[in-house]
């Protein structure tokens, strides 16, 4: 199940607002310049599935976000905990980083944790499956898979080199918390 938890960017243990309703995911999202939507997930996709049946069983959602917004690639990435490279990959996305394009993840099956840092608030959002999550360019954040890390994401770019990170060199994603799965 999807949740937010949002808090102060100064200590963690300031909770200002949680929930697990998606729409008012949505709406606390919305109000920060990040789009929150639920997509149907009526097809079963197990990991390892083919990249190109992954798309094509989403085709008209890519489509519609692609002639909304003109991304230029659209790739799937797809993680189990029998990675042997899980540790490696999971170190990558938890500093806090930014993109100079829009960040885009629609969660075809799975979890992962985007952590954002905005307006003096920190933004916790538990993506699940059906979510679609587009955090702004240069939106401070971070991502979490977890230590046993079990997703298959749609990933949608402006920038044909696909994902660039900056790092902030800031050690916030230290104090909040981490995905335990």
């Amino acid at each position: 199940m999807s949740e937010i938890r949002i808090y102060t960017d100064t200590d963690m243990t300031n909770l200002l607002f949680s929930s697990s309703n998606q729409q008012r995911i949505a709406d606390k999202l919305n109000a920060l310049g990040v789009r929150f939507e639920q997509w149907q997930t009526d097809t079963t996709i197990s990991a390892g599935a083919e990249p190109d049946f992954v798309m094509s069983a989403y085709r008209k959602d890519i489509d519609r976000l692609v002639a909304e917004e003109g991304y230029q690639t659209v790739d799937v990435i797809s993680l189990a905990s029998d990675n042997p490279q899980k540790a490696q990959l999971r170190q990558k996305f938890l500093n806090e980083h930014t993109h100079s394009e829009d960040e885009v993840r629609f969660f075809v099956a799975g979890e992962g944790l985007f952590t954002l840092h905005i307006d003096g608030k920190v933004a916790e959002v538990l993506c699940t499956q059906g979510d679609l999550i587009s955090v702004p360019a240069n939106t401070p954040h971070w991502f979490d898979m977890g230590p046993n890390p079990n997703f298959i994401a749609i990933r949608l770019f402006n920038n044909p080199e696909g994902w660039v990170a900056n790092y902030t060199g800031s050690d916030i994603a230290a104090h909040y918390n981490r995905l335990e799965n």
